[in-house]
């Protein structure tokens, strides 16, 4: 089992930024593929930035490209979402999760067997 926990979320004007970490536990983490999904009210849960075991790897939404940086620090087992340049339609709830061994597929929500419980951002105009 790997545990999940987000944090770093709250409230922003557009245009500012915001660091979520998701700290993880129970297992050895570089062993891990670690992906950012979002979901809004109403909304499909969607792809977000993910980040392959060996650290090689690394996956963006369109919608994130340029203004999302994944890294992962796995002395800390943790893996940071740094979100700049903030836009309205980026707020939902943020989730991290984890896909063991893996380097590719990571866009793809049916690959992680792990997710945390998420961390709300919104983003005010």
């Amino acid at each position: 089992q790997v545990q999940l926990a987000e944090s770093g979320g709250g409230l922003v004007q557009a245009g500012g930024s915001l660091r979520l970490s998701c700290a993880a536990s129970g297992r050895t983490f570089s062993n891990y593929a670690m992906g950012w999904f979002r979901q809004a009210p109403g909304k499909e849960r969607e792809f977000v930035a993910a980040l392959s075991f060996t650290g090689r790897n690394i996956y963006y939404a369109d919608s994130v490209k340029g203004r999302f940086t994944i890294s992962r620090d796995n002395a800390k087992s943790t893996v940071y979402l740094q979100m700049n340049s903030l836009k309205p339609e980026d707020t939902a709830a943020y989730l991290c999760s984890a896909a063991y061994l893996r380097s590719v597929g990571l866009a793809s929500q049916g690959n992680y067997a792990y997710w945390g419980q998420g961390t709300q951002v919104t983003v005010s105009s």
